[in-house]
């Protein structure tokens, strides 16, 4: 329906005035969200410089928040100033348009629609969520927005020579620290370009290196993010810099495979903090050198979580016009707290809170949402799934087989609600589907493949450690909470009983007072609320021969207390250890020689 605004009389002029208010009220409230979101990830920069591992930590956490605080607080000034909920159509359709007009010149245009389709649904009943009110299709382009100055810079080797060409790189990031051996590094990534892509044949014309300005931070680590040009010819690379054990800055590898670099942007990882005037040329670039890389998740990783969730939903209705395919109830073991369905043309998982719990389950709805928001303000360390988290999602209804409506409404009739040809579910998650780790288990197992069998088990007990050492204890270790991603790694996925590992005390089952107790099927001993018999794990994991085998060469330790324990003591005393998103082999201290700090 086409919006048509009179602006003949008196009256028209008055609500054309009052709707112009309300688009300034949001622009303004959408470029205080930016403003101290830049704020916080142009600091990142500095907190790298100063080594103030905490500090990024926090901002990680503080950042999540701020979108939410900005859509209340707009809100509720439109409430308070407007009384916003009985603003008529004729209004709304006005700020709209005023609002585009705000848009035309503006650096982040896509960013803003989305949070005026935030405070919108946040005011209103999802009733008025179509096109007349909101942006369900950009009106602004992106295409031709340039940043002054530009979000990449252009390099020349043919006029500089190829190694000083690579030092202006790093030292144009004006980072206020030394770097240990700058020569030496760039020599190190002469050496791993020569051996990945051999000797470049430097074309005359249109030899150059592209270098995004600003560094990508996360962790412990700041990421130099680029492309070398050669003709028609592009070659990615990433480049970690690190602190070594004085302090000061060294190159630890060079990235020069796509996959790898895609790796980076993984959704199992913490966000990146990196300072954007344009945010979509920042994302232009990175399409460049990861083609396949969906435009939703880059937005979510580089902290614009909102961003990502209404281009994965543009994409998700798109996908649903081009195919024909049911939604279905995901196959694996079914869960006692989430009920999890599929499209299996599309490769996500969706999950909804069951309105009752299994019988075995001791937390609420509540807990159960907070935890899952948990894992949004940790470092997954490459361990944890993010999820996408939607209210009121309106899908087809004739895209549901009749099995999995059915399920829908026993185990969630609360959350559904027909409108139309629609169903619209109140709340929802959605994940990366990959294959759940008992059935990758029962199928590797059943096809002699025990040389895989044995590299996804080292890969489970890993996943395991390294999420104990960022102070995450899954809770719940059974294989079918786990996944097989396509690149073989073993992911975690269900988050109702994850705990800090500090609020968690680990402890060895004393010894039977006598044989009487220890034939009983009661335990001898009390256990309070959070403790935790790692003893007790071989039990209900290890029930096949050959996983126990490959489990106990492996991870024996991990049903120890004493291993627990010892990561609580470190994680107390405020050790942050280092998580790498490449493999080992690839660093330059294992490559070249002198052994890597771990």
């Amino acid at each position: 329906m086409e919006i048509s605004v009179s602006l003949g009389s008196e009256a028209d002029s008055s609500a054309s005035a009052r709707a112009l208010l309300i688009a300034n009220t949001l622009i303004e409230g959408f470029n205080k969200h930016y403003r101290l979101f830049r704020e916080t990830s142009a600091g990142a920069k500095t907190r790298f410089e100063q080594g103030d591992w905490p500090g990024v930590q926090q901002a990680v956490r503080d950042r999540i928040q701020f979108y939410d605080d900005r859509v209340v607080e707009t809100a509720e000034r439109l409430h308070c100033e407007f009384n916003a909920a009985t603003v008529d159509d004729v209004i709304w359709q006005r700020a709209k348009l005023h609002y585009i007009g705000l848009l035309t010149n503006h650096n982040q245009p896509e960013l803003a629609e989305t949070f005026f389709n935030s405070v919108f649904c946040k005011i209103l009943h999802r009733t008025y969520f179509h096109n007349d009110f909101i942006f369900v299709r950009p009106a602004i382009s992106t295409e031709y927005i340039e940043s002054d100055p530009p979000c990449y810079r252009c390099y020349y080797p043919n006029e500089t020579g190829f190694r000083e060409t690579l030092k202006r790189i790093f030292l144009d990031f004006d980072w206020q620290r030394e770097f240990a051996d700058l020569d030496r590094d760039v020599g190190y990534i002469r050496s791993a370009v020569n051996a990945h892509l051999g000797e470049i044949p430097r074309r005359e014309v249109n030899f150059q290196i592209q270098v995004l300005s600003a560094a990508f931070y996360r962790n412990k680590g700041a990421y130099v993010i680029g492309k070398v040009v050669n003709g028609a010819v592009e070659y990615p690379f990433a480049v970690p810099v690190l602190h070594d054990p004085q302090g000061r800055l060294t190159l630890d590898c060079i990235l020069l495979d796509p996959g790898l670099i895609g790796v980076l942007f993984s959704l199992s990882r913490a966000y990146f903090m990196v300072d954007m005037a344009v945010p979509a040329n920042t994302i232009k670039f990175l399409r460049s050198i990861m083609p396949h890389k969906p435009r939703a998740e880059l937005y979510s990783m580089l902290g614009l979580g909102k961003q990502g969730k209404t281009a994965f939903y543009r994409g998700l209705i798109s996908h649903l016009h081009h195919s024909a395919d049911q939604f279905i109830v995901a196959p694996g073991i079914r869960g006692l707290v989430m009920l999890v369905f599929t499209l299996p043309s599309y490769p996500y998982v969706f999950k909804v809170i069951k309105d009752v719990f299994g019988a075995t389950k001791e937390v609420d709805h509540a807990t159960v949402k907070r935890k899952y928001q948990l894992v949004k303000q940790v470092d997954r360390v490459g361990r944890m799934a993010d999820t996408l988290e939607y209210s009121h999602v309106a899908l087809p209804r004739n895209r549901f087989a009749p099995g999995l409506l059915e399920e829908l409404y026993q185990q969630v009739p609360s959350l559904l609600e027909e409108d139309g040809d629609d169903l619209v579910i109140k709340h929802l998650y959605i994940e990366r589907r990959m294959e759940p780790l008992n059935l990758y288990l029962e199928r590797t197992e059943k096809s002699g493949r025990d040389d895989l069998l044995e590299q996804v088990v080292i890969e489970y007990g890993n996943a395991i450690r390294e999420l104990a050492i960022a102070n995450i204890f899954p809770g719940d270790m059974l294989w079918k909470n786990f996944g097989v991603t396509r690149y073989g790694r073993v992911v975690f996925y269900d988050y109702d009983e994850i705990e800090y590992m500090t609020d968690c005390n680990f402890r060895r089952i004393p010894p039977a007072p006598n044989e009487e107790a220890e034939m009983s099927g009661e335990p001898w001993y009390s256990v309070g609320r959070n403790d935790i018999f790692p003893e007790e794990f071989a039990f209900f994991l290890l029930t096949s021969l050959k996983i126990r085998a490959a489990f106990m060469r492996h991870h024996a330790d991990l049903l120890d207390a004493g291993f627990w324990q010892a990561a609580q003591e470190e994680i107390r005393r405020g050790v942050i250890c280092d998580f790498f998103p490449y493999p080992e082999a690839l660093r330059f201290c294992n490559r070249y020689g002198g052994g890597c700090k771990k």
